[in-house]
């Protein structure tokens, strides 16, 4: 069985790890340059050196081409038939074919994945070409050592192809949305989930393993945790499409997810039968499915239906299957690796951060919601909650009211001045306000009550809000006095809102044309 195994090297951006690698491909061809060339030769192929130069022009140049993101995914497609084709022709192992040729798809794959258009979720198209990137690493460390006597050490392909899966399962759930950001809840929904069905799966299925397996439970853990793995892409095809419709995108994604795990699941059981050739035909599916998934990231995200609640409900099961893991381990001490509960932890920890993060929101959230029905400048409801209560009102009295004179004291003393008044103004209306009777500010100096009260009800309201205006109001070290008009019209069952506003305003106008200070419109006099 070929090692599944990368160290995560520093980058200051998506490009540089894939650069990395390919120049460690290339490195590591020149110097078996005279062994690649003597058995191709040895196979009647001329001028070998040239045509991989010229490989390795092509590969530099599609590097650079953001411009040339089309003719990448072709000659991509093209160098995967090409390798297909030469498998057939070399079924031997060979390392131009299965060193350089295999992981350059992979690579290739990866920056196509990095040069996504625009229309993608950029942190789905990053951590796809990341995943691409550190498994065509792994590849590369695992068949080099099928090569050369200098060993890279294992656990670095095991360590990349362990990163793969975490990386891949964030890109995917990430190309449900829309959306071209990712919140702090998403990231931590995927995190839980992948970090919490992992530990369990692989705990449960670590004891029966532990009695077919040599080796020590850390050895045993990495050998059951591909096929876990791989049972979540294809758990993940599954979901996938059942929440989106069928589109270029929905089908490229899930073929390579397909391609992949069923590739892997096949090499698995392969190598367990001992019936695994190194350089097969079947290894292929692991290149295909890479680039699929990348391809799939040039299409627009199809419509996914109830993804957020399906993240929720996931990281809760995750996070309750992992409180269970840890209660087992509590209850039965030493039934478990203590490597297997690290996970656990971190799952439940994880859970307490989104938890804290989910109640900040949800108090942002309503914070925004009141301010939204809410006038900034003096607490009052604003104009679009007064016309949503107004269209919710089925009897009672609307009054809307202007003052008389702001606009001298405004322009004389300034804003700051008139926006002292209207607060003052304010808090006096709001005072003699029945219970139930709701205010608002529809802006400037106008204001509006609702209330459901009857006609000498209203009256008595109307002449108890001019009376609170009767004394001056201290702005500064001013005196200033206002007055008020105000026009009332009353609100029937089958009524319309936007009419019941006119009439009140029609009679508001009147009152403060004839100086009336109150008139009523369906009496058309002074109440």
């Amino acid at each position: 069985m070929v090692a599944k195994s990368i160290s995560v090297l520093p980058f200051d951006n998506v490009l540089i790890p894939v650069a990395a690698t390919a120049g460690t491909v290339a490195i590591a061809a020149r110097a078996a340059l005279p062994q690649m060339k003597f058995r191709l030769e040895s196979r009647g192929i001329a001028s070998f050196q040239n045509s991989f130069k010229f490989g390795l022009a092509i590969l530099l140049l599609t590097m650079q081409g953001k411009q040339r993101y089309t003719i990448l995914k072709w000659i991509t497609a093209g160098i995967l038939i090409t390798h297909l084709i030469a498998r057939l022709v070399f079924p031997a192992p060979n390392i131009l074919v299965d060193l350089i040729g295999f992981n350059v798809v992979g690579l290739l794959a990866a920056l196509i994945a990095f040069n996504a258009p625009v229309i993608t979720d950029r942190i789905s198209a990053i951590t796809i070409g990341t995943a691409c990137s550190i498994w065509s690493m792994g590849s590369f460390f695992s068949t080099w050592n099928s090569f050369f006597e200098l060993k890279i050490p294992e656990s670095a392909s095991d360590i990349c192809y362990s990163l793969f899966y975490p990386l891949i399962f964030l890109g995917v759930v990430r190309s449900f949305t829309h959306k071209r950001s990712i919140s702090a809840l998403e990231l931590l929904d995927s995190v839980i989930i992948a970090v919490g069905f992992t530990s369990v799966l692989s705990a449960f299925l670590l004891k029966p393993a532990m009695i077919s397996f040599e080796g020590s439970a850390l050895s045993v853990f990495i050998s059951i945790l591909y096929p876990i793995g791989d049972i979540v892409l294809l758990a993940l095809v599954l979901v996938y499409v059942l929440l989106t419709p069928l589109t270029m995108r929905s089908l490229l994604l899930s073929g390579g997810l397909l391609s992949f795990a069923i590739s892997d699941l096949f090499f698995i059981w392969s190598s367990l039968n001992s019936t695994y050739k190194f350089g097969s035909l079947s290894d292929d599916g692991w290149i295909l499915g890479l680039l699929l998934l990348s391809v799939s990231l040039s299409y627009l995200s199809p419509e996914s239906k109830f993804s957020d609640k399906i993240s929720s409900y996931s990281a809760t099961i995750a996070l309750i299957s992992s409180t269970c893991l840890l209660g087992i381990a509590a209850l039965k001490p030493g039934y478990f690796p203590s490597f297997i509960l690290l996970p656990g932890f971190i799952t439940i920890a994880l859970a307490f951060i989104r938890m804290s993060f989910a109640l900040t929101e949800a108090n942002t959230a309503g914070t925004e919601r009141i301010l939204a029905r809410t006038d900034e400048l003096t607490g009052l409801s604003n104009r679009r909650n007064f016309l949503m209560q107004l269209n919710q009102s089925k009897n009672g009295y609307i009054f809307l009211l202007d003052l008389d004179g702001f606009k001298k004291i405004n322009d004389t003393l300034g804003h700051e001045a008139g926006d002292q008044l209207l607060k003052q103004v304010a808090n006096r209306f709001t005072r003699v306000l029945p219970t139930g009777a709701q205010i608002a500010r529809l802006g400037g100096d106008e204001f509006g009550v609702l209330a459901q009260i009857e006609l000498k009800e209203a009256n008595e309201l109307a002449q108890s809000i001019r009376a609170t205006l009767s004394y001056p109001i201290s702005v500064g070290s001013e005196q200033v006095k206002v007055g008020v008009s105000i026009g009332v019209a009353p609100i029937e069952p089958t009524g319309d809102a936007s009419e019941y506003l006119r009439q009140a305003d029609l009679a508001m106008y009147e009152a403060k044309r004839s100086k009336s200070g109150v008139l009523l419109w369906e009496l058309g006099r002074k109440i």
